[in-house]
């Protein structure tokens, strides 16, 4: 069909450009489609102000297959494995079933079980170790073993001194127990005390939490905002309370755990998107329109896409200038979690509304954590007064929840404070320099090394591939050999053949210590 049709551009008055085709009487919807979307990709790129790049670089062939066969092997020694603890060869140590339960419904999922006691366990020693210090560019671990494969673990009693961190969220450095935010939350401690006893609803109501909320609604340009104690149960307790049946979800399909949970808790009808695709997102929203509810064909009761800043297992920056365009342009709502880009982007560290200069009263629902930027702890969602006011009755997490600590409030008004530069110093303006020099430079030397790199060039959650099971054990270990801390992610955090290293860029970070990483790095490639 692409062969026999002609193509022509004709500009009308109104200055925009139709597609018309000559020389076939039937045209493939398809190729219809290819050019209307080419099209709408040009206009698209007037949205944005400033280059936008992102690297997901395919998985080669050949590891692909080896990861693959690799997955194989472990799986079939799991089986033997199996086997041996059904004769009682071997001693099995994870949760099942009782025998006299056999007939009831299984309570453990058969192969999330199987993953677990066969593939999972010989790569435990990566996680959960213990720290014995601040979360800052360096970290004191306590050094433990395990004499059953990493069943059980036993502590030493040696500490690991100077590892360097790599895996905390600690982006601008606030993490930190010295300084003025420290000394700031110490005497708050003195004041109020360390926890409050009751709900925002009843007397858990402090001053502070007032002129926390304040401060947050400054900070990002808004009428209004609401803190609570837990970022997960932000996003899954809240977007219950916004949506409900007869309500569409428009949901990203790299979206966190705490947003799938809590459209799911909604009622409301799902759909998924491909990441960051907005042909595929207008497709959805467009089909909503024209189409309505199931069975009923009735006009749906609210549309609301829900997308995050700055995808953390990916390192990609949402497309907001485009999803903003979309919805105004089908009337839907948007819901925004920044929880990793808040403080880490734009020019004031006021997120990827920031950092795409746009308006953030153009996102309805503003949603964003203290866990990562601050140094603290919670979640807010922020937006129209309205909107405010209608969740400080409605939402579960606000109603019920105890009311965030004193201190932890007292670091969130400091650090914000800080960043804003009300506080007198330019401390903030330099630390938000510091993290955009060191997440280029760090991004940079990777990939002249050759390691396969995913996300945004100023993202500053950088995956670095493993693919292969057996790497990702192999990696943890030999980084903490050398002294430096890392986080490594596989299935199910990722697809199967796609696991990776996640390195978490801060501002606390000197170039003397992301040098001492790469050239591990570069040396190790060599060899």
């Amino acid at each position: 069909h692409l062969k026999t049709a002609r193509l022509s551009q004709k500009p009308p008055r109104g200055g925009e450009t139709t597609l018309s085709f000559r020389g076939c009487e039937q045209v493939n919807s398809v190729y219809v489609m290819f050019f209307l979307s080419a099209q709408t990709i040009l206009q698209h790129d007037s949205l944005y102000s400033r280059p936008f790049t992102e690297s997901f670089e395919e998985t080669p062939m050949w590891v692909a297959v080896l990861t693959n066969v690799g997955y194989v092997i472990l799986i079939i020694f799991g089986y033997l494995r199996d086997l041996l603890r059904h004769w009682k060869i071997e001693q099995r140590h994870i949760a099942r079933e009782k025998e006299e339960q056999k007939d009831f419904v299984p309570l453990y999922r058969d192969f999330q079980n199987f993953y677990t006691r066969n593939l999972y366990m010989r790569i435990r020693d990566n996680w959960n170790r213990p720290i014995c210090s601040v979360p800052g560019a360096k970290m004191d671990l306590m050094d433990r073993t395990s004499h059953d494969y990493n069943w059980t673990f036993e502590y030493t009693g040696r500490t690991v001194k100077d590892v360097i961190n790599l895996g905390s969220y600690n982006y601008l450095g606030f993490a930190e127990n010295t300084g003025p935010c420290a000394d700031s939350a110490a005497q708050v401690v003195r004041t109020y005390g360390i926890g409050v006893a009751s709900t925002r609803q009843e007397i858990g109501n402090l001053d502070k939490h007032e002129e926390m909320e304040k401060q947050v609604a400054k900070f990002l340009g808004v009428e209004s905002a609401m803190a609570f104690g837990m970022g997960f149960a932000t996003n899954s307790m809240n977007i219950p309370a916004l949506v409900g049946k007869g309500c569409l979800i428009l949901s990203d399909e790299l979206n966190h755990t705490s947003l799938v949970l809590g459209a799911r808790l909604s009622g409301a009808t799902i759909r998924v998107f491909k990441h960051n695709n907005m042909q595929c997102l207008e497709k959805l929203l467009s089909e909503a329109i024209i189409y309505g509810q199931p069975r009923t064909h009735r006009p749906w009761k609210k549309i609301l896409i829900v997308v995050e800043g700055i995808y953390s297992m990916e390192g990609s920056i949402v497309r907001l200038p485009e999803v903003i365009a979309l919805k105004k342009r089908y009337k839907a709502y948007l819901y925004l979690d920044e929880a990793h880009s808040i403080g880490a982007l734009g020019h004031r560290g006021r997120g990827v509304v920031d950092y795409f200069d746009l308006d953030p009263r153009d996102v309805d629902v503003l949603m964003g954590t203290f866990t990562k930027s601050f140094g603290a702890a919670g979640g807010y969602i922020a937006g129209k007064r309205e909107l405010i006011e209608y969740l400080r009755s409605h939402s579960h997490s606000a109603v019920y929840a105890a009311s965030m600590s004193p201190p932890v409030v007292e670091q969130i008004i400091t650090s914000m404070k800080c960043i804003m530069g009300d506080d007198g110093t330019s401390i903030g303006c330099k630390r938000l320099q510091q993290l955009a020099e060191n997440t280029t430079y760090f991004r940079r030397r990777l990939r002249e090394m050759g390691f396969i790199i995913y996300g945004n060039d100023d993202s500053p959650v950088i995956p670095m591939m493993l693919y292969m099971p057996a790497k990702i054990g192999a990696f943890g270990r030999e980084m903490l050999k050398k002294n430096i801390g890392v986080v490594v992610v596989g299935f199910p955090a990722t697809s199967l053949v796609e696991s990776r290293a996640r390195f978490c860029i801060s501002a606390a970070h000197s170039k003397e210590i992301l040098d001492t990483v790469s050239g591990y790095f570069h040396r190790q490639a060599e060899s």
